[in-house]
């Protein structure tokens, strides 16, 4: 059942990472202009088609994308759906928080050496779907741990937040496939969310 969260884990990352027109891109884009999750492993039909019809309406425009994009994730104005953990589980708010601090002791207890990303910090969304899939695959005992104690506890406000104010049809369905494929993890892993208090 892994193997399923990687194939979703990997595309779900990049999409909320890179930006709409970077080659990283090029072949998932690909993929969802074909107008079929067909293996997409969670998620009712109605659901996905539902995502892809969002997802390919937004594709139609590739400059919208990218403004959004901008909005989205690069500002410079107000985020309303900030792509970093910490902004959800530190007090104050701010990116390089406590949440952050502690995801990257974690990763050097697990000998992991996460490739620096210049002014990045390791708690962003597509970073930490990513690695999701590479924890998969590289360290499997790893994940449930991972999940509970770093993704779990802030994802899901994250998704909401992305879904109310994402303005781009393309990312209202990003949005859409990863809260379909996040709650198929959580049912495939049966872990739970350690509790912590959400500040955004």
């Amino acid at each position: 059942m892994t193997d399923t969260i990687a194939q979703t884990a990997m595309p779900l990352g990049a999409l909320l990472y890179y930006p709409p027109t970077a080659p990283e891109l090029a072949g998932i884009l690909e993929l969802l202009k074909a107008d079929t999750l067909a293996d997409w492993p969670f998620g009712t039909d109605s659901e996905l088609a539902k995502a892809v019809a969002l997802i390919n309406e937004g594709l139609q425009s590739s400059d919208t994308m990218s403004e959004a994009y901008q909005r989205l994730f690069v500002g410079p104005a107000h985020l309303f759906a900030p792509p970093w953990g910490s902004v959800y589980l530190d007090k104050e708010s701010v990116m390089f928080g406590d949440s952050t601090l502690r995801l990257r002791a974690w990763l050097a207890e697990q000998g992991i050496q996460a490739e620096p990303v210049e002014n990045e910090p390791e708690d962003h969304i597509g970073l930490m779907l990513m690695l999701t899939a590479w924890l998969i695959t590289n360290k499997p005992e790893t994940l449930n741990d991972y999940l509970a104690e770093h993704l779990f506890p802030w994802v899901g406000r994250y998704i909401e937040l992305l879904t109310e104010h994402a303005d781009n049809s393309f990312y209202k369905g990003v949005a859409m496939l990863a809260a379909i494929s996040i709650k198929g993890w959580k049912e495939a892993t049966g872990v739970s969310a350690k509790e912590y208090k959400l500040y955004l």
